[in-house]
């Protein structure tokens, strides 16, 4: 479903992605682990047009979507739930939950904001209150709920469990697998380097900029190099 190849991701002068592939395949949850600042985030942002490619090419369902615009990719069937949530703060949670389907022009929506509701209940709850008073894990659910709110095809993460306390970062967890098991094909970026691999088919592993290993969730549990430096054992 999404092919990077040789992708360079720059800021000013200073490249920080070193030509990297990667893999999507439909059905899928692919996770990007690795140190902060090692490019994940950038390789995020650069497949859903919010900074640019140097060099290198990026495919979703064999057509080039390099350096296209964040809305045309979002039509495409990409969407992005953000690191910090990023919600719309003065907005209260329903009007959250509409502005995921912006580019949306049938007549289902209602349906959907059903359906995010009884995924997430306390949103409905909360369906009057403003985005920017809601806990940091309610926001985090609203953030999910919106970004499913496209109706995507490929739905990213990047880093849902930042700054959680270590119960909602479970539940985060449970949701992301829940979603994956309705089918949703999902690219996870994640600190929480345990959590992402007990979630992901496969995995990539970033430092400095490079994908130095490659492999199934499984594998990169078991890898001596992960196990050291990500896991804590």
């Amino acid at each position: 479903m999404l092919e990077v190849r040789n992708l360079h991701v720059g800021y000013g002068q200073i490249e920080v992605i070193h030509g990297i592939d990667l893999d999507v395949n439909e059905g899928e949850c692919v996770a990007l682990i690795g140190a902060n600042g090692a490019g994940k985030s950038s390789t995020l942002k650069a497949i859903c047009g919010l900074v640019p490619a140097k060099q290198g090419t990026i495919k979703f369902n064999g057509k080039d979507i390099t350096n296209q615009s964040g809305h045309s990719i979002v039509r495409a069937g990409i969407t992005m739930c953000p690191e910090g949530r990023q919600v719309f703060p003065q907005m209260n949670v329903l009007q959250n939950l509409r502005m995921g389907a912006y580019t949306r022009k049938d007549a289902d929506q209602a349906l959907d904001v059903e359906e995010m509701m009884n995924m997430f209940p306390i949103l409905r709850e909360r369906a009057s209150q403003a985005a920017g008073t809601l806990s940091g894990g309610e926001q985090e659910m609203l953030a999910i709920g919106r970004a499913l709110m496209a109706r995507p095809k490929l739905c990213i993460f990047d880093e849902p469990s930042l700054g959680l306390a270590p119960k909602i970062v479970a539940e985060v967890g449970e949701t992301i697998a829940r979603i994956k098991s309705m089918g949703m094909t999902i690219l996870l970026v994640e600190q929480n380097s345990l959590m992402a691999l007990r979630l992901a088919d496969r995995a990539y592993l970033f430092e400095a900029g490079e994908i130095v290993l490659e492999g199934t969730g499984e594998e990169l549990q078991s890898h001596p190099e992960v196990v050291k430096a990500y896991l804590g054992h």
